[in-house]
């Protein structure tokens, strides 16, 4: 149960009141923001919280248990902490949230009502709606480590050691023709074969999506050009002269790993671990079943 500080509990007793919402809310990049549903601009512990049409927010509602509460947040395009250009660049996603219930007239007398991230966004021409969701929705992320026949470690991560910086595993080119807002042309690829950047990364250097990082989908040499097909929607027209920074990809299987970066070594997963085919199975005379290891 929420204990109110003795200052507000007293004012919210009074029947008339003087509270507000303010949410303080700090992104992946480290900028913190402020923003309240009062009229006026209110400041406490360094931060300050825009007024009126900046943001408002759904009913709270906090339940036992593990499940996942979540609200939502609504405002217009009006402020200049938020704009269409930031929301679309993914800035403000999983941005961490906190809901504070303000005396607005002695900013002392406050309480923190929710705490947690920025989920789903959704834009409109003048507004956006964003989804709040509690700090229990991290337990529905995994955790730990997963047995399995493929990887599991990040390309180029301390597990992995894959030194991504090498030539032969990244490289640097234009566009020269954008095919839609998730593919494009470039004359930049034509040492790499079909496929050597499939499942890897790019990042945007120039150009209107200037720092965007995206996954990729399909990498195909098509002769004079290669074919780079994003895994999604830009959210900007790729325009030719555009420059990126790509790096390979990886399938995560033991023979990608061996062949593509002589990694083995490094190699996390278990490629030897028995599937679902082997728990259902049975012995047999012509199965070789002599106790030996799976690959004798």
């Amino acid at each position: 149960m929420k204990t109110l500080p003795a200052g507000l509990a007293a004012m919210l007793a009074t029947g008339v009141t003087t509270r507000c919402n303010c949410w303080r809310i700090e992104r992946a990049d480290g900028q913190v923001f402020g923003f309240t549903d009062h009229d006026r601009q209110l400041s406490f512990d360094g931060v300050d919280y825009e007024p009126a049409t900046a943001l408002s927010a759904s009913e709270t509602a906090a339940s036992l248990g593990l499940a996942v509460d979540t609200l939502e947040a609504a405002g217009a395009l009006s402020s200049d902490a938020i704009n269409e250009d930031e929301l679309a660049r993914k800035l403000w996603d999983n941005a961490s949230v906190t809901q504070i219930v303000v005396d607005w007239s002695d900013t002392a007398n406050r309480v923190v009502t929710f705490a947690g991230s920025i989920g789903e966004v959704e834009r409109g021409p003048l507004a956006f709606r964003a989804e709040l969701r509690s700090l229990s929705h991290a337990l529905n992320q995994r955790t730990g480590r997963i047995f399995g026949s493929l990887c599991d470690a990040d390309l180029g991560d301390a597990r992995c050691a894959v030194n991504l910086a090498l030539a032969a595993f990244s490289a640097a080119g234009t566009a020269s023709a954008a095919v839609s807002r998730w593919a494009f042309r470039t004359t930049g690829l034509a040492a790499f074969e079909t496929g050597w950047f499939k499942a890897g990364k790019l990042t945007w250097t120039s150009g209107a999506n200037a720092g965007a990082v995206i996954e990729i989908k399909r990498h195909v040499d098509a002769g004079a050009t290669h074919l780079v097909e994003l895994a999604e929607e830009m959210p900007f027209d790729i325009g030719v002269g555009d420059a990126f920074a790509i790096t390979a990809g990886c399938d995560k299987t033991v023979e990608t790993c061996k062949a593509k970066f002589d990694n083995v070594v490094n190699f996390r997963g278990f490629p030897s671990m028995p599937g679902n085919d082997w728990v259902t199975s049975y012995p047999n005379r012509e199965d070789g079943n002599d106790g030996g290891g799976l690959g004798d």
